[in-house]
């Protein structure tokens, strides 16, 4: 029933306020949500976008669509490539970041995928490496930009993952693997054919696992950067380009929100400042998980799944998860 109220009756309120100044990276930015998010920092003054895509050709023209909508200024977007399956790509963008821009105030973790068919990208199954091991291989990477952007310009910089209520629709029974075994009975042939409606919802519930084992370790009053993870809810967006299912699709017809309106949660989660530091937020409020969170089986479950991540994290670049500190 909250789903539906949710869905049906919220209003996300509408991006307000001024980015003057600002440098915004968005990943997964040339289409969705992301390049809706992108449209309202233009729209509202941000000095610097960064699309991160895949497509070159296709970040250009999600670039000339929202420069013609929303007349900004000539040079404040720029398109980089970024493929969050391979680490590569995302050691290569992190660098650049470091490297190519001044400063980074709002950091979106937006690419993602939901498959219905096995692919493995590097070590694992592919939602897991871009959804989750990417993700925070790419966070560990561009945190010493944050925090230098904090300690230059006396701000606070954000780091916002886009998330997913799908994580409330899993129980989780692989938390039960062999020690050292999780990711990799997740990632596995057999546990994605067993399990498939399982995936994209575990690959969620990872990421806050992951947000909330950070900031455990690094409480907000002690780190200078706010990282978060929130839910757009039910929307249209490219998300579901691999087949979707018949029942999705009517779930979506009757209840999914605009990709605009979807949008506007991610400018909420970036603005959320420092109280949302390690939480997880649904229509635009703080809100508590999953009891596969919040529960001392839950507790246990993020400690292994963190162990494992930052073992992962260190094997593709050593030393990279001491920035998490």
């Amino acid at each position: 029933m909250g789903f539906l109220w949710s869905q049906l009756f919220v209003t996300l309120p509408y991006p307000t306020g001024s980015y003057t100044g600002q440098t915004i990276i968005i990943t997964g930015g040339n289409a969705g949500l992301g390049k809706e998010a992108a449209r309202h920092y233009a729209r509202l003054g941000a000095a610097k976008i960064i699309l991160a895509v895949r497509s070159i050709g296709k970040g250009l023209s999600a670039k000339e669509d929202i420069e013609t909508t929303t007349k900004c200024a000539s040079g404040t977007i720029d398109v980089w490539q970024l493929d969050m399956a391979s680490y590569a790509s995302v050691k290569a963008f992190a660098a650049r970041v470091t490297s190519d821009l001044d400063r980074v105030d709002i950091f979106h973790a937006n690419a993602g995928v939901a498959r219905m068919h096995y692919h493995r990208a590097e070590q694992d199954e592919e939602s897991i490496t871009v959804n989750v091991v990417s993700t925070f291989l790419l966070l560990s990477l561009v945190l010493p930009k944050l925090k230098a952007t904090a300690a230059e310009f006396q701000t606070r910089p954000t780091f916002a993952i886009t998330s997913s209520g799908a994580h409330l629709h899993t129980q989780f029974p692989q938390q039960h693997a062999a020690e050292g075994e999780i990711f990799n009975t997740v990632s596995s042939p057999e546990n994605f054919k067993t399990n498939l409606r399982d995936q994209y919802p575990i690959s969620k519930l990872f990421e806050i696992y992951a947000v909330r084992a950070i900031s455990e370790r690094a409480p907000a009053d002690q780190f200078p950067v706010t990282i978060n993870c929130f839910t757009p809810g039910l929307c249209y967006s490219e998300l579901d380009r691999d087949g979707p299912t018949l029942t999705f699709k009517i779930m979506k017809f009757f209840l999914a929100r605009s990709t605009e309106a979807g949008s506007r949660t991610l400018l909420d989660a970036g603005a959320k400042g420092v109280e949302s530091h390690g939480t997880y937020i649904a229509d635009c409020q703080i809100a508590e998980p999953s009891t596969v969170v919040t529960s001392e089986a839950g507790k246990t479950a993020q400690e292994r799944v963190w162990g494992e991540l930052v073992r992962k994290l260190e094997r593709i670049e050593a030393g990279c998860t001491r920035n998490f500190s």
